[in-house]
């Protein structure tokens, strides 16, 4: 039996890892704003299951309840960082407010997480940190810059912190799934369109989400069985992507990367000093 912490444990991926865990005999700390969506896991036996309502972005209660649940539980073998939601609108249209809170949510409070729960998991001679981030941690779309720049940013910082606390055996996994059926179109922050924007990609974008054009090929449950079954290898990989999808807009993302470092190759040397 394991114990894991998962954050955003109330709807989409979260929700799913905490009910198949569960399932599966182990216990769980889920984490999210809410407490009506856990009503559905009350029958759990109350040793299995810690629920943990607080906001991400509020730190001071972050760690409060980190702490407590390693007190709890005595040991957490896997902190899913999972918690977010997607800011939609070119970089132009959004509002500073939306700005602010995107990435409080997706960045920072993922960022807090981390740092809380390492100085645990050191104490403890071990652990996995497993942040669930996406295909736009690679890639790009239009009219989602503020959510890539969360993205992006996650990944560089796990990038770095694994590097830190690999001699104390904590792993780190970044997870990468493509458009999955979560509900998380359903759950954009939107901001308010400006019409020079329509003919143009981010206006394409808008549209095809609108209309349903937006092609959702991931499915949630395999997706968190692909994750779980990571989450328990012996020497998990560093990042996995997650469905089609993101399978094919990374790898054709870093092979063009690739390409334009090649062929910059002799500019690049140039820099060195002589």
């Amino acid at each position: 039996m394991k114990t894991w912490l998962i954050t955003g444990a109330s709807s989409g991926l979260g929700l799913v890892m905490t009910e198949k865990l569960l399932q599966r005999g182990d216990r769980v700390v889920a984490c999210g704003r809410r407490a009506a969506p856990f009503e559905s896991l009350a029958a759990t036996p109350g040793d299995r299951l810690r629920c943990a309502i607080f906001d991400m972005t509020d730190t001071a209660a972050l760690r409060r309840e980190v702490d407590a649940a390693f007190e709890a539980f005595g040991r957490i073998d896997t902190v899913v960082s999972n918690a977010g939601y997607g800011l939609f609108g070119a970089a132009e249209e959004v509002a500073d407010a939306q700005i602010e809170r995107q990435i409080a949510t997706n960045l920072v409070a993922s960022i807090q997480l981390v740092r809380a729960a390492l100085p645990h998991l050191r104490a403890q001679g071990g652990g996995r940190l497993l942040q669930v981030s996406s295909e736009g941690g690679q890639v790009a779309y239009p009219a989602f810059s503020l959510y890539h720049a969360t993205k992006w940013g996650i990944e560089g910082f796990l990038e770095a912190v694994a590097l830190e606390v690999a001699p104390f055996a904590i792993d780190v996994v970044i997870a990468e799934p493509g458009p999955t059926a979560t509900g998380f179109a359903e759950g954009l922050d939107r901001a308010a369109p400006l019409e020079v924007y329509d003919q143009t990609p981010a206006g394409e974008v808008r549209r095809a989400l609108a209309s349903g054009g937006f092609e959702v090929r991931g499915d949630p449950e395999r997706t968190v069985d692909a994750m779980i079954q990571v989450a328990d290898a012996p020497h998990p990989r560093r990042r996995i992507a997650l469905g089609s999808t993101a399978f094919e807009n990374i790898h054709r993302a870093l092979s063009a990367r690739l390409d334009e470092l090649t062929e910059q190759k002799a500019l690049t040397l140039s820099a060195d000093r002589g």
